[in-house]
This record gives C-alpha cells, sequence and structure tokens, in this order.
C-alpha cells in the first residue's frame, strides 16, 4: 500500500531544465555551435554525468575557452530566466492531496540544498517536505538510486510504500532501482527522451489522482 510521494525537484516542481538547455544552445550558438538534446540528456537530473558541455563546446569550436567567465555569464540568465517562475502546474495540488491523505512526503534532488531550500521557501511550498535529501547526502547522485534509498528512510517507510515523481530518465532510473514505483511528467526539454519501464507517464501533475492510483494499484495487486 502506498504511503509516501517522493518528488524531485529541478523540471518537476520548478522548471529549471528547460532554461538551463536554453542557456547553453545560446551559448554554442555565439560560437557558431549546436549543442544536441541527445547529448544534454546525459546531465539532465544528475550532477554526475560524464558529459561536460564545455569540454564539447571546445571539440566542436576547436579552441580553447574561459569556461569560469562563461560559466558565470551563462548562469546569471538562467537566474534571470528562472527568477520569477511559479511552481509547474499541479504541484500543488498534489502536496495537498498528499497531505490530507495522511501521507508522508519527501525530495530527493540532485542538485544543492541550498538551491532547493531557496526555492522551495520562495514558492511557499517548504512546509510541506518532512524529508529532503539533496547531492550533499550522498555520494552519487541520479541515476545512482542513494538519493531515493535515503530518501524512505528518512520517512520510515519501505520502497514498495513509496512512489516517486520525475521529470529525467536519470531521475526515473534512480527510483526504479531503489525499488520503487515512478510516475514520470516529462518537461519541453525531456518529453523527447526516452525513459525505459516506469510505471505511469502524464502530461502534467494536474493529470494526478494519488488516492485513485494507490486504489487501482492495490486492485491490481
Amino acid at each position: 500500500m502506498l504511503r509516501a510521494v517522493i518528488f524531485d525537484f529541478d523540471g518537476l516542481i520548478l522548471d529549471t531544465e528547460s532554461p538551463e538547455y536554453r542557456t547553453f544552445v545560446e551559448m554554442y550558438r555565439e560560437h557558431g555551435a549546436e549543442l544536441p538534446l541527445q547529448k544534454w540528456a546525459r546531465v539532465v537530473g544528475s550532477s554526475d554525468s560524464d558529459f561536460d558541455p564545455y569540454a564539447y563546446l571546445e571539440k566542436c569550436t576547436g579552441k580553447k575557452l574561459d569556461r569560469a567567465t562563461l560559466e558565470r555569464r551563462r548562469r546569471q540568465r538562467h537566474l534571470d530566466l528562472i527568477k520569477t517562475e511559479e511552481a509547474m502546474p499541479g504541484v500543488r495540488e498534489v502536496l495537498m492531496q498528499a497531505r490530507s491523505l495522511g501521507w508522508k512526503i519527501g525530495l530527493a534532488s540532485s542538485s544543492t540544498r541550498q538551491w532547493v531550500e531557496n526555492h522551495l521557501n520562495r514558492l511557499g511550498i517548504r512546509r510541506y517536505f518532512q524529508c529532503i535529501r539533496t547531492k550533499e547526502d550522498v555520494e552519487r547522485t541520479k541515476p545512482d538510486p542513494a538519493l531515493y534509498r535515503q530518501a524512505v528512510r528518512c520517512l520510515g517507510v519501505d520502497p514498495s510504500e513509496a512512489v516517486a515523481l520525475e521529470d529525467s530518465p536519470n531521475g526515473a532510473l534512480a527510483a526504479k532501482r531503489a525499488g520503487l514505483r515512478c510516475i514520470v511528467v516529462p518537461n519541453s526539454v525531456t518529453r523527447r527522451l526516452d525513459f525505459g519501464k516506469v510505471d505511469l507517464r502524464l502530461n502534467s501533475l494536474k493529470q494526478l489522482d494519488l488516492e485513485a492510483l494507490a486504489e487501482r494499484w492495490d486492485r491490481a495487486g
């Protein structure tokens, strides 16, 4: 029986993924190069990817780049793009439903704790989360299952009693490796990517009814 829900953060609660990809695409085009989505997909939802977008840009241009300056400019552009962004559609409704059902609510993110906490507080939804696990809590982030294993342990539930909400293939793989069911809600960057085997795919969290879904899954055994 499900009694816990664990949210990803970037791209699921707040659309930081689309603006981040956009800033790298802009940077590449300034240098006369292109950043294919399939290359970028390797970093979405993970901070341990083997893909280095700056190394790839240097390979495309054949030039040594001032990475520190480029990253400073790109990061500021990213922050400017997301500073007025609101929570993704359906996020607040799912949080309120989970609380009304008495479910435990967690968050597992490959980003830093400061990044996650600051945005949750800005959005006014920090109070819903009983447990937050971020990159500082593990040696490896998604697709490694450690973040989800720590989150369910923190919430005091078995992995079979929790469902993960994810927007990236790396995140979905981490959840499944940890033994959780996983619902994916792809964003504008990830919707064309292969998610492998997941339990449910939705276009928006507004489509999610936790109570009805749990009852359906219980009946199915």
